[in-house]
């Protein structure tokens, strides 16, 4: 590529001639058309990444919730919030009970995905710019303008499709684990929960109200555990930081991008692009994620199926069926991982469920919260492998002595 001062082939495979005002003109002029508007000057388009989530659930489909559904849905997170009572010593978190169809959870949760994916975004919008040779760059003037929308435009894109999927299989705010909806808010996709609950054969009644305790658990332990939001959205952080971008996997598709036929940006695919480093850093960063994602699971699980025993009969089959469905994510969660290098699947969550309730036998329910007061108290990767050695040991956590 020699003759290639851009580094990588253009719209069918043959770079613009930078020399040639009127191949620059034009190229600008297409792609000013396409990436201009609002959103496109950040490292993902998410004004672009909205509209294709919002197209591609348009084609798939997204019923409304009818009142009377949403009185059920406010109902089963009512009466769950009270059946948690006995289970936990966090207090109620849930403010306001929702029921939401899947665009609403797109709308209500795209503040936080912007959180996680911008900083991922950043390192594939600069691996693109990478792709410029230094000697090109002063000279490009607002072609690196263009190549940083570019960028925006092609992971909005890919994210708009990949949320839009995954809106249709979530189950509630905080079926993924993670803080995504509105403080207080706790909110089921009554949609997606009918679905689910027709595959398993169980009362749709049952399957509502058992979401409901998993939201419900969620908001308790993100409403009432003030560094926990921080502490699991700093650990996704922490690892993207890691993720190393593969430049050949962005070259491949770049040079399948044609900026006279918008319809190209569709076909483009960016998974692969990403891989975490083998760093001790990123190794870390890793368990330090897969550990706060199963450690929330497992409490959840742990006061929640203790919540359902003597209440719903098909509890047992509704607790593995999920626990099932968290350790080995669904289609649209592992499209996500593909694409943006991160697993939101919490990978020990059965050794996580086992350790808390090791923790409710030896400390009881009042022992087991406290471990919430402090990051430090909590158990690490290691613990997960003696459930009783760690339950039974002292809870007490010692501060290094202030200094005068």
């Amino acid at each position: 590529m020699a003759d290639n001062p851009f580094g990588f082939a253009m719209p069918g495979g043959q770079p613009p001639d930078p020399t040639d005002p009127q191949q620059m003109q034009q190229l600008l002029a297409q792609l000013q058309q396409l990436l201009a508007g609002p959103g496109a000057a950040g490292p993902v388009n998410w004004e672009l990444a909205r509209q294709v989530a919002a197209s591609h659930l348009n084609s798939t489909g997204d019923p409304a919730v009818p009142a009377t559904e949403r009185e059920q849905v406010v109902e089963a997170l009512r009466l769950a919030d009270l059946w948690l009572d006995p289970t936990t010593s966090l207090p109620s978190g849930v403010r306001t009970g929702e029921a939401w169809n899947r665009n609403e959870w797109i709308y209500h949760t795209l503040e936080v995905w912007q959180k996680l994916c911008d900083p991922v975004a950043s390192r594939m919008v600069g691996a693109m710019n990478d792709l410029v040779p230094p000697e090109a760059q002063g000279s490009l003037g607002p072609m690196q303008t263009m190549v940083k929308a570019l960028g925006g435009a092609l992971f909005g894109g890919q994210l708009g499709q990949a949320l839009g999927s995954l809106a249709a299989e979530v189950l509630s705010a905080g079926d993924i684990g993670l803080p995504l909806g509105p403080a207080g808010t706790a909110a089921l996709i009554p949609a997606n929960i009918n679905a689910y609950g027709e595959g398993l054969s169980i009362d749709a009644e049952e399957v509502r109200l058992y979401v409901a305790l998993r939201e419900a658990a969620h908001q308790r332990l993100f409403g009432h555990v003030p560094w926990l939001r921080a502490h699991v959205l700093g650990a996704v952080e922490a690892y993207a930081a890691g993720i190393r971008v593969d430049r050949e996997a962005v070259e491949e598709a770049m040079s399948q991008f044609d900026p006279a036929d918008p319809e190209s940006m569709r076909q483009l695919q960016v998974e692969g692009i990403f891989s975490p480093d083998s760093t001790p850093e990123q190794t870390a960063a890793l368990t330090r994620l897969e550990t706060a994602l199963a450690l929330v699971e497992g409490w959840v699980c742990e006061v929640v199926d203790a919540a359902a025993t003597d209440r719903l009969p098909a509890m047992v089959r509704l607790s593995e069926a999920f626990r099932r469905r968290r350790a080995a994510g669904g289609p649209a969660e592992q499209t996500f991982a593909a694409l943006v290098g991160l697993e939101l699947r919490p990978r020990r969550l059965r050794e996580a469920a086992t350790l808390w309730r090791a923790l409710t036998e030896h400390r009881g329910v009042d022992g087991r919260d406290s471990l919430w007061d402090h990051p430090d108290l909590l158990p690490t990767a290691d613990d997960f492998g003696d459930p009783e050695g760690f339950a039974s040991r002292s809870p007490e956590l010692e501060f290094p002595p202030e200094e005068n």
